[in-house]
């Protein structure tokens, strides 16, 4: 069975910068033990902006500029990246919540989801994976995702369960 782990998202702005979430800070530590313990291949992806973030249409409706490329808030938090590095993890940057591109991942047989935003970003690949690859089970670390509130975490867990991905908690 081919398997990968897909980190999204750990990225300092989510955790320590301009959207800082305390959730995020807690499941730093579990979700590198979890790339370096993964039985399988481990990706990652970085919310990636421009310079015009705040112009763009998801900057107009989240008026807070965040993760611009090259920045320090850009970056994959340092505990993440070296379990990430070690691991020879590939690292995707999208321009937007989902990314469309995971087509490389048409020969696995299981994706496992974890990091942030659980209701932003994680739902999106989730059911990006899921239209994309109906018979590819998803899973969904529900313990190692963090998301803007608690609630919006929680109601997004329930979306992801509703549109068939299994939900660890």
């Amino acid at each position: 069975m081919k398997k990968a782990l897909i980190v999204i998202d750990m990225q300092k702005d989510f955790v320590s910068g301009a959207l800082a979430n305390a959730d995020a800070q807690k499941i730093v530590a579990p979700i590198a033990a979890r790339v370096a313990d993964f039985a399988g291949d481990v990706i990652a992806t970085r919310d990636t902006h421009g310079e015009d973030y705040l112009s763009s249409p998801e900057g107009k409706k989240l008026p807070v500029a965040h993760c611009i490329k090259n920045t320090d808030g850009w970056q994959i938090v340092p505990e993440i990246l070296s379990a990430l590095e070690k691991r020879n993890a590939l690292i995707l940057d999208k321009p937007t919540f989902g990314y469309l591109g995971w087509d490389m991942l048409c020969a696995y047989d299981e994706v496992e989801l974890v990091g942030t935003c659980t209701d932003i970003c994680v739902v999106s690949n989730a059911l990006i994976l899921k239209a994309k690859f109906p018979a590819l089970t998803v899973k969904v670390n529900g313990k190692l995702c963090a998301g803007t509130t608690k609630e919006n975490h929680l109601a997004a867990l329930q979306t992801m369960r509703m549109c068939q991905c299994e939900v660890l908690d």
